[in-house]
């Protein structure tokens, strides 16, 4: 073989770069050669990448082969290139030795002769050399690297320790909380300045003292059953609020932060507690929840107070009965608003101190509800009468008058009792249904108190149902109105008729007047009701004088006080009439005597329009108020209507009340001489029909002639 121009060349001459032959068999032997060592060793390469890189190495080793001089020495490169790029695998450096042999020569198509032979051994030890060379150097490199980091590591921890030993001393001893640490027997091995001025003992004095010595006797036991787990290693760290005991007597509340700090093998070793010194925060809180809980001027608890009480009261299962007193100052208003809201306020704290001096004792508590009203809870009353003695003594106890600036000031109170079994019943159904007898109380004359009657609350509670419900019954038609007839007493003919309007509730039935004109009244709904009724009247009143002619009757309205003020009052009427036909002369108007006597300038003006528009006006239940009768020729009147109070004297002749008899009598003849006709209201015996025709009287309406009836009966009667 010979050398020419730079390219290896085979004994016969080809080159290795030109030899198309020599160049196929290298790149087949460095596919050969990868086949042989992927899956040996772990390359950060993919196949192609691990074909071609041999493939450099393969040129590296076909030259040092075929050329002249031979040098092994390529062969130590070949060997420090495989272990440069991690061919570092057990068995890839006896595969490629392996083949570096004679199937190197096979795929290169030279002869294995003796001298290709030992050229091949020579690079193969060449190899060998420079790889086991290269890998020492590289273990060296890493032993070296790893010790370098090692100590490098050392470094750094030891430094970081230092530091953070320096930090935990600094943190330790600058700390602002306390700071203090134990073995997990309790003994105090170590504490921080601010835990010794807090607890006012010094780090000797605290060395000598386990951490049971400073709990507080009073801890409750939950505090004790954290301390105990912690300290048995079943749980790492707790937070409670507790106090301590101060080297000087004294208590500090604290938020105590307590940690278990394990050894190695994960065992207890040491506590460590961090306390926060938050006896002011707990003495404001303290403060702040007293207030919310007691009234701000008396001192009482408050209502959220009595509120928490009374629930407590409801869920506790020894508690079987309880009573309420819910009191109420009479004509507080009037001292305030009269001598001001200071003497007011002196005069509230003086009532709270004498309810709370005579309602004294276990199981009882005397609260201001707001304003002028307090309540009084008695627990575990067995009757009534215990609650009804609390009242008598609270009512006693406020007959003395009270002296405030200078002013002897008497004051009552109204009280509400409610006493019964807990079980049927919650805390909202107590305190309203005493806060409903606490307004009966009042309206039974005040200064006194009342018992709660559940028939009477039952009655209350309709009468606030019909409230509720009267304008939708309004416009469902709930309502119809009933007659009865006025009967002249000269000839008994019905002459007229009185509209009396009934409410047939789906719920309650039939309803008579005296059970929702009042309610009407107080809600403002009698004037649309009153306006409902006249139309219906003056319907009726129509039909009759279509079919009966002269016959037919005139109807009688009653008129409520609200509706005589009401300004729509003769536009309404006047509409009325036109819209049904009726002429004014068949509609009469009744109005009480109270009413009509005390109308003013504006409603009285109303009246005479009506009168001129032909209306009837009539005073009805007369002789029961207090009339003007010189007043009574001015106004505009048709009709007195005298009271059937009176009817009562006038029985036979052996058994009249002369006293009555004489009254009607004087009204009959006063009526006439104002030219007024008379109509005797609760006619209800014959014996009182003929003594009235004998008195004079116009016209009579009872009993005795007929209830209120349906359209259809006075149909009846006019036919008769």
């Amino acid at each position: 073989m010979t050398e020419r121009a730079g390219h290896l060349v085979a004994p016969s001459g080809r080159s290795h770069n030109t030899d198309p032959a020599l160049r196929a068999g290298a790149e087949s032997f460095a596919r050969t050669w990868a086949t042989a060592v992927i899956g040996s060793s772990y390359v950060p390469m993919t196949r192609s990448e691990v074909v071609e890189h041999l493939r450099a190495l393969t040129e590296v080793l076909v030259t040092a082969l075929l050329a002249t001089p031979f040098r092994p020495a390529p062969g130590h490169e070949i060997g420090a290139r495989l272990v440069e790029a991690h061919f570092t695998g057990t068995d890839t450096l006896g595969r490629t030795v392996q083949l570096m042999g004679d199937d190197l020569c096979a795929e290169l198509g030279i002869p294995a002769d003796d001298s290709t032979r030992t050229r091949l051994a020579a690079l193969q030890g060449a190899l060998a050399a420079g790889y086991a060379r290269a890998l020492r150097e590289r273990t060296l490199a890493e032993q070296e690297a790893i010790r370098a980091a090692v100590l490098d590591a050392r470094d750094q921890a030891e430094a970081a320790l230092r530091a953070s030993e320096a930090r935990f001393r600094a943190m330790f001893t600058e700390a602002a909380i306390g700071i203090g640490i134990a073995d997990v027997e309790g003994r105090i091995l170590d504490v921080n300045q601010a835990l010794q001025d807090m607890l006012g003992f010094g780090v000797e004095e605290m060395r000598q003292h386990n951490i049971r010595d400073l709990m507080h006797p009073e801890d409750g036991p939950s505090v004790w059953r954290l301390y105990d787990q912690l300290t048995a290693g079943e749980r790492d760290h707790y937070r409670a609020e507790k106090r301590f005991r101060r080297a000087d007597g004294e208590q500090v509340w604290t938020h105590l932060t307590l940690s278990l700090v394990r050894d190695d093998h994960g065992d207890p070793q040491y506590q460590v507690a961090m306390i926060e010194d938050v006896t002011d925060r707990h003495l404001l809180q303290n403060r702040l929840r007293y207030q919310a809980l007691h009234d701000p001027l008396t001192g009482l608890p408050n209502r959220a107070l009595f509120l928490d009480r009374l629930s407590r009261v409801f869920g506790n299962p020894d508690k079987h009965r309880a009573g309420l007193c819910y009191l109420d100052l009479d004509g507080f208003k009037v001292i305030n608003d009269s001598l001001g809201h200071d003497i007011g306020d002196q005069l509230l704290v003086e009532v709270g101190r004498r309810l709370d001096r005579s309602v004294s004792g276990d199981g009882k508590l005397v609260a201001r509800m707001g304003g002028d009203e307090f309540v009084i809870l008695v627990e575990d009353s067995t009757r009534t009468d215990d609650i009804v003695a609390v009242a008598d003594r609270v009512l006693r106890e406020l007959e003395s008058p009270i002296r405030i600036g200078g002013h002897e000031l008497t004051v009552s109170a109204s009280i509400g009792i409610v006493e019964r079994g807990l079980e049927g019943t919650s805390a909202p159904d107590l305190v309203r249904d005493a806060d409903i007898t606490l307004y009966w109380a009042k309206a039974d004359g005040k200064s006194r108190w009342a018992l709660y009657d559940p028939d009477r609350n039952a009655k209350e509670i309709a009468r606030f149902t019909l409230s509720a419900t009267m304008p939708a019954a309004l416009e469902r038609d709930e309502f119809y109105v009933d007659y009865q007839p006025l009967v002249r007493l000269e000839n008994a003919r019905v002459v007229g008729v009185e509209a009396l309007v009934r409410w047939q509730h789906p719920e309650f039935g039939r309803l008579a007047p005296d059970r929702f004109i009042e309610l009407a009244e107080e809600t403002g709904l009698i004037v649309p009701l009153g306006r409902w009724v006249l139309r219906k009247a003056c319907e009726q009143g129509r039909r009759w004088l279509d079919e009966f002619a002269e016959l037919a009757p005139y109807v009688s309205v009653n008129l409520a006080v609200r509706q005589s003020r009401d300004p729509e009052l003769v536009r309404d009427v006047k509409r009325i009439l036109d819209e049904t036909g009726l002429p004014p002369r068949h509609l009469q108007l009744e109005l009480t005597e109270s009413a009509i006597m005390g109308t003013a300038d504006e409603p009285l003006e109303a009246l005479r329009a009506l009168s001129d528009m032909g209306v009837r006006i009539a005073i009805d239940d007369f002789g029961t108020g207090y009339s003007n009768l010189a007043y009574l020729k001015h106004l505009p009147v048709h009709e007195l209507k005298i009271a059937g109070s009176f009817m009562e004297g006038l029985r036979a002749a052996d058994e009249e009340d002369p006293v009555d008899a004489q009254i009607v009598s004087t009204l009959v003849q006063l009526a006439h001489a104002l030219g007024l006709g008379v109509t005797a209201e609760g006619v209800e015996t014959p014996s009182q029909a003929k003594r009235l025709h004998r008195i004079g009287c116009d016209t009579g309406q009872g009993w005795f002639y007929a209830k209120p009836m349906a359209p259809e009966g006075i149909d009846e009667m006019l036919r008769r």
